[in-house]
Protein backbone atom coordinates (compact mmCIF):
# COMPACT_ATOMS: atom_id res chain seq x y z
CA UNK A 1 0.00 0.00 0.00
CA UNK A 2 1.35 3.43 -0.96
CA UNK A 3 1.87 5.82 1.95
CA UNK A 4 4.01 8.66 3.31
CA UNK A 5 6.20 8.93 6.42
CA UNK A 6 5.51 12.13 8.30
CA UNK A 7 7.53 13.47 11.26
CA UNK A 8 6.97 16.35 13.67
CA UNK A 9 10.17 17.40 15.46
CA UNK A 10 9.53 18.65 18.97
CA UNK A 11 11.84 19.48 21.84
CA UNK A 12 10.47 16.63 23.96
CA UNK A 13 9.17 14.12 21.42
CA UNK A 14 9.41 13.27 17.75
CA UNK A 15 5.90 12.35 16.63
CA UNK A 16 5.52 10.28 13.50
CA UNK A 17 2.80 8.74 11.36
CA UNK A 18 2.34 6.67 8.24
CA UNK A 19 -0.36 8.53 6.30
CA UNK A 20 -2.21 8.15 3.03
CA UNK A 21 -2.62 11.05 0.62
CA UNK A 22 -5.87 12.11 2.34
CA UNK A 23 -4.07 12.47 5.71
CA UNK A 24 -5.53 9.28 7.22
CA UNK A 25 -3.14 7.88 9.82
CA UNK A 26 -2.36 4.24 9.09
CA UNK A 27 0.22 3.88 11.85
CA UNK A 28 1.57 6.38 14.37
CA UNK A 29 3.76 6.79 17.42
CA UNK A 30 6.33 8.96 19.13
CA UNK A 31 9.81 8.66 20.58
CA UNK A 32 11.73 10.90 23.00
CA UNK A 33 13.74 13.43 21.01
CA UNK A 34 17.38 12.26 21.02
CA UNK A 35 19.73 14.72 22.70
CA UNK A 36 23.05 13.10 21.76
CA UNK A 37 23.49 14.91 18.47
CA UNK A 38 22.60 14.97 14.78
CA UNK A 39 23.84 11.50 13.82
CA UNK A 40 21.84 9.75 16.54
CA UNK A 41 18.83 11.90 15.65
CA UNK A 42 19.06 10.87 11.98
CA UNK A 43 19.62 7.23 12.95
CA UNK A 44 16.31 7.17 14.80
CA UNK A 45 14.43 8.75 11.89
CA UNK A 46 16.01 6.34 9.42
CA UNK A 47 15.18 3.28 11.54
CA UNK A 48 11.53 4.30 11.77
CA UNK A 49 11.35 4.78 7.98
CA UNK A 50 12.99 1.40 7.34
CA UNK A 51 10.65 -0.33 9.78
CA UNK A 52 7.49 0.92 8.08
CA UNK A 53 8.96 0.41 4.61
CA UNK A 54 8.57 -3.33 5.25
CA UNK A 55 4.75 -2.95 5.38
CA UNK A 56 4.08 0.09 3.17
CA UNK A 57 5.30 1.48 -0.16
CA UNK A 58 6.70 4.69 1.31
CA UNK A 59 6.55 7.43 -1.33
CA UNK A 60 8.44 10.09 0.57
CA UNK A 61 9.18 11.76 3.91
CA UNK A 62 7.47 14.95 5.14
CA UNK A 63 8.98 16.88 8.04
CA UNK A 64 7.59 19.52 10.40
CA UNK A 65 10.40 21.36 12.16
CA UNK A 66 10.96 24.33 14.45
CA UNK A 67 13.14 27.15 13.19
CA UNK A 68 13.47 29.33 10.10
CA UNK A 69 12.99 26.65 7.45
CA UNK A 70 14.12 27.25 3.89
CA UNK A 71 11.79 24.95 2.00
CA UNK A 72 13.74 25.39 -1.24
CA UNK A 73 17.12 24.27 0.07
CA UNK A 74 16.12 22.09 3.03
CA UNK A 75 18.25 24.07 5.49
CA UNK A 76 16.82 24.83 8.93
CA UNK A 77 17.98 28.16 10.33
CA UNK A 78 17.14 29.90 13.58
CA UNK A 79 17.22 28.13 16.92
CA UNK A 80 15.12 25.73 18.97
CA UNK A 81 15.26 23.14 21.74
CA UNK A 82 16.94 20.80 19.22
CA UNK A 83 20.08 22.84 18.44
CA UNK A 84 21.84 20.34 16.18
CA UNK A 85 19.12 20.35 13.48
CA UNK A 86 19.89 23.99 12.68
CA UNK A 87 22.38 24.97 10.01
CA UNK A 88 22.25 21.63 8.19
CA UNK A 89 20.49 20.45 5.06
CA UNK A 90 17.97 18.12 6.65
CA UNK A 91 16.31 17.04 3.41
CA UNK A 92 19.60 16.07 1.74
CA UNK A 93 20.82 14.16 4.79
CA UNK A 94 17.67 12.07 5.02
CA UNK A 95 17.46 11.53 1.27
CA UNK A 96 21.01 10.13 1.33
CA UNK A 97 20.11 7.74 4.14
CA UNK A 98 16.72 6.56 2.83
CA UNK A 99 16.75 7.12 -0.92
CA UNK A 100 13.37 8.85 -0.61
CA UNK A 101 12.23 12.35 -1.51
CA UNK A 102 12.10 14.59 1.57
CA UNK A 103 10.41 17.92 2.30
CA UNK A 104 10.58 20.14 5.38
CA UNK A 105 8.38 23.00 6.55
CA UNK A 106 8.24 25.17 9.68
CA UNK A 107 5.96 23.70 12.35
CA UNK A 108 3.72 26.77 12.74
CA UNK A 109 3.35 26.96 8.96
CA UNK A 110 2.41 23.28 8.94
CA UNK A 111 -0.34 23.96 11.48
CA UNK A 112 -1.63 26.79 9.28
CA UNK A 113 -1.55 24.69 6.11
CA UNK A 114 -3.47 21.88 7.82
CA UNK A 115 -6.33 24.26 8.58
CA UNK A 116 -6.58 25.40 4.98
CA UNK A 117 -6.44 21.88 3.59
CA UNK A 118 -8.94 20.10 5.83
CA UNK A 119 -9.68 22.34 8.80
CA UNK A 120 -11.33 25.56 9.88
CA UNK A 121 -10.03 27.54 6.87
CA UNK A 122 -10.95 25.00 4.20
CA UNK A 123 -11.78 26.79 0.93
CA UNK A 124 -10.62 30.12 2.41
CA UNK A 125 -8.29 32.01 0.07
CA UNK A 126 -6.57 34.25 2.62
CA UNK A 127 -6.28 33.56 6.33
CA UNK A 128 -3.86 33.78 9.22
CA UNK A 129 -3.28 31.26 11.96
CA UNK A 130 -2.07 32.54 15.34
CA UNK A 131 -0.56 29.87 17.58
CA UNK A 132 -0.51 30.77 21.28
CA UNK A 133 1.81 28.79 23.53
CA UNK A 134 5.09 29.52 25.28
CA UNK A 135 5.30 32.39 22.81
CA UNK A 136 3.15 33.46 19.87
CA UNK A 137 3.81 32.33 16.31
CA UNK A 138 1.73 31.56 13.30
CA UNK A 139 1.39 31.59 9.57
CA UNK A 140 -0.03 33.70 6.76
CA UNK A 141 -1.65 31.66 3.99
CA UNK A 142 -2.69 33.04 0.60
CA UNK A 143 -4.16 30.63 -1.95
CA UNK A 144 -2.76 27.63 -0.01
CA UNK A 145 0.76 29.09 -0.03
CA UNK A 146 2.70 30.42 2.93
CA UNK A 147 3.77 34.06 2.85
CA UNK A 148 7.36 33.56 4.03
CA UNK A 149 8.87 37.03 3.79
CA UNK A 150 12.32 38.12 2.64
CA UNK A 151 14.08 36.54 5.64
CA UNK A 152 11.63 33.66 6.32
CA UNK A 153 10.04 35.57 9.22
CA UNK A 154 6.57 35.99 7.74
CA UNK A 155 4.00 35.04 10.38
CA UNK A 156 6.29 35.64 13.36
CA UNK A 157 3.53 37.64 15.02
CA UNK A 158 5.04 37.34 18.49
CA UNK A 159 7.74 39.91 17.65
CA UNK A 160 5.20 42.76 17.42
CA UNK A 161 5.92 45.41 20.05
CA UNK A 162 2.76 46.03 22.06
CA UNK A 163 3.99 48.74 24.40
CA UNK A 164 7.10 50.15 26.02
CA UNK A 165 8.54 48.52 29.11
CA UNK A 166 10.73 50.42 31.55
CA UNK A 167 13.75 48.47 30.29
CA UNK A 168 13.24 48.14 26.54
CA UNK A 169 10.41 48.00 24.00
CA UNK A 170 11.66 44.50 23.19
CA UNK A 171 10.43 43.43 26.62
CA UNK A 172 6.91 44.29 25.46
CA UNK A 173 6.60 42.03 22.43
CA UNK A 174 3.32 40.19 21.90
CA UNK A 175 4.95 36.91 22.92
CA UNK A 176 6.15 38.41 26.19
CA UNK A 177 2.85 40.06 27.16
CA UNK A 178 0.08 37.92 25.63
CA UNK A 179 1.24 34.29 25.47
CA UNK A 180 0.11 31.44 27.68
CA UNK A 181 3.51 31.66 29.33
CA UNK A 182 3.02 35.36 30.12
CA UNK A 183 -0.34 34.58 31.77
CA UNK A 184 1.32 32.08 34.10
CA UNK A 185 4.14 34.49 34.96
CA UNK A 186 1.74 37.34 35.73
CA UNK A 187 -0.45 35.26 38.06
CA UNK A 188 2.57 33.81 39.86
CA UNK A 189 4.08 37.26 40.31
CA UNK A 190 0.87 38.79 41.67
CA UNK A 191 0.43 35.88 44.05
CA UNK A 192 4.13 35.96 45.08
CA UNK A 193 4.55 32.34 44.05
CA UNK A 194 7.76 30.61 43.00
CA UNK A 195 8.15 30.41 39.23
CA UNK A 196 6.83 27.08 37.99
CA UNK A 197 4.19 26.73 40.69
CA UNK A 198 1.27 27.08 38.29
CA UNK A 199 0.38 26.22 34.72
CA UNK A 200 -2.28 27.56 32.38
CA UNK A 201 -4.86 24.91 33.19
CA UNK A 202 -4.54 25.56 36.93
CA UNK A 203 -5.02 29.29 36.37
CA UNK A 204 -8.28 28.72 34.51
CA UNK A 205 -9.42 26.37 37.29
CA UNK A 206 -8.65 29.10 39.83
CA UNK A 207 -10.63 31.59 37.77
CA UNK A 208 -13.62 29.26 37.59
CA UNK A 209 -13.46 28.92 41.37
CA UNK A 210 -13.71 32.71 41.70
CA UNK A 211 -10.07 33.66 42.23
CA UNK A 212 -9.95 37.41 41.57
CA UNK A 213 -6.29 37.59 40.53
CA UNK A 214 -6.66 34.73 38.04
CA UNK A 215 -9.78 36.33 36.56
CA UNK A 216 -8.12 39.75 36.27
CA UNK A 217 -5.04 38.30 34.57
CA UNK A 218 -7.12 36.27 32.11
CA UNK A 219 -9.18 39.36 31.27
CA UNK A 220 -5.93 41.26 30.72
CA UNK A 221 -4.70 38.48 28.43
CA UNK A 222 -7.83 38.74 26.29
CA UNK A 223 -7.34 42.51 25.95
CA UNK A 224 -3.72 42.12 24.83
CA UNK A 225 -4.56 39.35 22.40
CA UNK A 226 -7.38 41.44 20.95
CA UNK A 227 -5.02 44.40 20.46
CA UNK A 228 -2.57 42.31 18.44
CA UNK A 229 -5.35 40.68 16.41
CA UNK A 230 -6.82 44.13 15.69
CA UNK A 231 -3.42 45.25 14.37
CA UNK A 232 -3.05 42.17 12.17
CA UNK A 233 -6.54 42.55 10.74
CA UNK A 234 -5.90 46.15 9.72
CA UNK A 235 -2.42 45.40 8.34
CA UNK A 236 -3.21 42.17 6.47
CA UNK A 237 -7.03 42.14 6.26
CA UNK A 238 -7.40 38.35 5.92
CA UNK A 239 -10.74 36.66 5.31
CA UNK A 240 -10.36 34.59 8.46
CA UNK A 241 -8.29 34.65 11.66
CA UNK A 242 -7.72 31.35 13.45
CA UNK A 243 -6.39 30.76 16.96
CA UNK A 244 -4.34 27.64 17.68
CA UNK A 245 -2.36 26.22 20.58
CA UNK A 246 -3.66 24.42 23.64
CA UNK A 247 -5.43 27.51 24.96
CA UNK A 248 -7.63 27.68 21.86
CA UNK A 249 -9.46 24.50 22.84
CA UNK A 250 -11.29 26.43 25.58
CA UNK A 251 -14.50 27.96 24.15
CA UNK A 252 -14.36 30.66 26.83
CA UNK A 253 -11.00 31.84 25.45
CA UNK A 254 -12.37 32.34 21.93
CA UNK A 255 -15.45 34.04 23.40
CA UNK A 256 -13.31 36.25 25.63
CA UNK A 257 -11.11 37.40 22.74
CA UNK A 258 -14.15 38.08 20.54
CA UNK A 259 -15.80 40.09 23.31
CA UNK A 260 -12.72 42.30 23.53
CA UNK A 261 -12.52 42.65 19.76
CA UNK A 262 -16.14 43.82 19.73
CA UNK A 263 -15.10 46.75 21.95
CA UNK A 264 -12.43 47.89 19.48
CA UNK A 265 -14.78 49.81 17.23
CA UNK A 266 -15.60 53.46 16.73
CA UNK A 267 -16.66 55.80 13.92
CA UNK A 268 -13.37 55.16 12.06
CA UNK A 269 -12.44 51.60 13.08
CA UNK A 270 -15.63 49.97 11.90
CA UNK A 271 -14.55 46.42 11.02
CA UNK A 272 -16.28 43.50 12.71
CA UNK A 273 -13.23 41.44 13.73
CA UNK A 274 -13.70 37.91 15.05
CA UNK A 275 -11.54 34.83 15.56
CA UNK A 276 -12.24 31.10 15.37
CA UNK A 277 -10.48 28.14 16.94
CA UNK A 278 -8.33 25.88 14.79
CA UNK A 279 -9.85 22.48 14.08
CA UNK A 280 -6.69 20.44 14.55
CA UNK A 281 -4.63 20.09 17.69
CA UNK A 282 -1.96 17.42 18.16
CA UNK A 283 -2.06 16.25 14.54
CA UNK A 284 -1.92 19.70 12.93
CA UNK A 285 1.80 19.67 12.21
CA UNK A 286 1.69 16.17 10.73
CA UNK A 287 -1.24 17.00 8.46
CA UNK A 288 0.34 20.26 7.31
CA UNK A 289 3.72 18.64 6.67
CA UNK A 290 2.03 16.04 4.46
CA UNK A 291 0.14 18.76 2.57
CA UNK A 292 3.42 20.59 1.97
CA UNK A 293 5.08 17.42 0.65
CA UNK A 294 2.19 16.61 -1.68
CA UNK A 295 2.16 20.16 -3.08
CA UNK A 296 5.90 20.86 -3.28
CA UNK A 297 7.18 22.17 -6.59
Amino acid sequence: MKAYMVFDFGGTYIKYAVMDDKSKKLECGKIPTPKEGLDIFLDHITEIVKHYSESFEIQGIALSSPGAVDVETGFIGGASAIPFIHGVNMTSLLKERTGLEVSVENDANCAALAEGWLGAAKETDFYICIVIGTGIGGGIVINQSILRGATLHGGEFGYMIMGESCKSPLQSTWSKVASANSLVEEVEMRKSLVRGTLDGEEIFRLAEAGDSIANECIANLYKKLAMGIYNLKYVLDPNKILIGGGISKRPDVIEGINNELAQLKDDISTLDITVEACKFDNDANLIGALFHFLNRK
